[in-house]
């Protein structure tokens, strides 16, 4: 008997949740075949059998959310052996009668619900002892919840009396009023596991890492130009090039002068700084599931027209939830853009463990002074975060430098 465990995915994951299972007790398993698909911080994954066998029993169900290394089923491939779990009314009918019996368990004890359906029960006002499950067996499954939230969203949020006008509330001089937000006009999201992980891990991020920011601009007329003589060019094959992507090459380009930017940090031995050799890019993402951050490797040897087309695949694969854990895994640097969004100025936080992010703004025209007449230019912020434990504010300084004059003369994207 074998156990199949929650598998780790990715290098954040640190539990995920069922979301189909595609094999059923009795089912015949062959090396390859896809026994479920889990739901874990980053995209929604397809998990494959790599033994053949008989799937005996799967012991976490649909929607379940556990930990990694937790056995989700059991796969019979004919060796025998191996525990075989035990079911409560199975130990209650060894017990002897004449040892005074365990108290019966009451209804709200018997109930059949997943954890996560009793957490979102908890959060939702819920009583679940009113809930019929349509999962099997009785279970109440979050479509349950879903279902009595809709009939009854006066229980989504209960609303506390408001003060009596003119009551003055501890800690304020001043009496005030105060107005009760109506249930009807909240609607509650809870957390999937790519949301809990985003907060989890920015949240790490911006409360213990020390972090810095600078802020630099370039004069990116030319770099405007190259794109669109770059994308007539290409307008046939549809391999278009955006503003991010000559950004990506300019930031690789870069990062390979200035390797102490292309940096991570290690808590080991009291703290290290760990160089990395090769310049993986992370892409931030905005997926539906949230935000995602695909890796193009070696970006510093790649050309603008196979970054343009990673970053597209990338994207699509980002919003279809089938990026693999190899495309989310080993950046060594961050680029943020929101500038499609016309941000034209903010700052990003850290992807831990690396030790720097940038964070690209839309481009915009200024006023410039050139052989004495004013013109106008098309100028383009960004805005580096760094860990000051590993990287320092001449490094980050002499980075920006680099990164400015290589956007200011964007020829040498294309021999670098």
């Amino acid at each position: 008997m074998i156990d199949i465990l929650m598998p780790r995915l990715s290098d954040t994951m640190t539990e995920g949740a069922i979301a189909v299972w595609h094999k059923k007790p009795g089912d015949q398993v062959e090396p390859g075949d896809v026994l479920v698909e889990i739901e874990t911080d980053k995209a929604l994954m397809e998990q494959e059998a790599y033994d053949a066998g008989t799937l005996s029993e799967i012991l976490v169900q649909e929607g379940e959310n556990v930990a990694i290394g937790t056995p989700i089923a059991r796969l019979d491939d004919g060796t025998g052996g191996g525990a075989v779990p035990v079911s409560a009314a199975a130990v209650a009918a060894a017990v002897d009668p004449a040892v005074d019996p365990a108290p019966r368990p009451t209804r709200e004890q018997r109930l059949l619900a997943t954890p996560v359906v009793r957490r979102l029960a908890k959060e939702r006002g819920i009583d679940l002892n009113g809930i019929a499950g349509s999962g099997p067996g009785g279970r109440i499954v979050r479509a349950d919840l879903d279902a009595r939230s809709g009939t009854a969203p006066s229980a989504e949020l209960p609303v506390a009396e408001p003060p009596v006008p003119g009551e003055t509330v501890p800690g304020e001089t001043a009496p005030v009023e105060r107005e009760a937000v109506p249930a009807a006009d909240v609607t509650r999201v809870p957390f999937d596991a790519t949301r809990r992980a985003i907060a989890t891990r920015l949240t790490q991020s911006a409360t213990t890492v020390p972090a810095f920011h600078a802020t630099a601009s370039a004069d990116v007329t030319d770099l405007l130009a190259l794109r669109a003589a770059a994308n007539e060019t290409t307008a046939v094959s549809g391999a278009k090039v955006s503003v991010n992507d000559l950004v990506v090459k300019a930031v690789a380009l870069a990062l390979r002068e200035h390797p102490t930017l292309n940096a991570s940090y290690s808590p080991d031995a009291g703290g290290q700084t760990l160089h990395h050799a090769r310049v993986h890019i992370g892409i931030a993402v905005a997926a539906p599931s949230g935000l995602v951050v695909p890796v193009v490797r070696d970006a510093d040897e790649a050309t603008i027209a196979a970054i343009a087309r990673r970053t597209r695949t990338l994207a699509a694969r980002a919003a279809d939830r089938t990026l693999t854990a190899s495309e989310l895994s080993g950046g060594t640097f961050t680029v943020s853009n929101l500038g499609m969004f016309g941000v034209e100025h903010f700052t990003a936080i850290i992807n831990p463990p690396q030790g720097a992010i940038l964070a690209v703004g839309a481009s915009s025209e200024a006023l410039t002074v050139a052989d004495g007449e004013i013109t106008t230019r098309q100028r383009l912020a960004y805005t580096l975060t760094c860990d000051h434990r590993i990287i320092d504010g001449a490094d980050a300084g002499r980075f920006l430098a680099t990164l400015t004059a290589l956007l200011e003369n964007p020829l040498r994207l294309l021999v670098g």
